[in-house]
């Protein structure tokens, strides 16, 4: 069963993802905190773009990766307005498993990282069993 043409997926490859911050991107507005600061859950939100971005487009057809761990630092603030940007570079590919180094920053200063992990799964599969799992 094709997954990946593995010859285009390696590791050292880089992906990105970049947002301006905005209101509806504070922890005020997501409920994470009370502060019109960057969220966490928006900035880790960023970070599996950054691996998307990285991998997606690299798997055969029909396949599509699944964020299924992540464990990251967020520390420091980011206020709205300034530009965030992530990046994912894979450091590991075990079976269908994917694993990132994933960092973001904000145009002053490093603001997040830690690492990542996606699974490879067929789209028809995952929606099969998505589908028997609601009934």
């Amino acid at each position: 069963m094709g997954m990946t043409d593995t010859n285009a997926l390696r590791v050292g490859l880089i992906g990105t993802a970049e947002i301006t911050v905005e209101y509806e991107h504070t922890a005020e507005h997501v409920g994470s905190g009370c502060e019109a600061v960057l969220a966490t859950p928006v900035m880790i939100a960023l970070m599996e773009s950054a691996a998307v971005d990285c991998t997606e487009h690299l798997l055969d057809a029909g396949y599509t990766s699944l964020g299924i761990r992540i464990a990251v630092d967020h520390v420091a603030p980011t206020p709205i307005g300034r530009t965030v940007t992530a990046t994912a570079e894979l450091v590991e590919i075990t079976g269908r498993r994917l694993f990132f180094r994933v960092k973001a920053e904000d145009g002053i200063r490093p603001i997040g990282s830690g690492e990542h992990v996606r699974a490879t799964v067929a789209v028809d599969e995952f929606r099969k069993r998505l589908v028997e799992s609601a009934s």
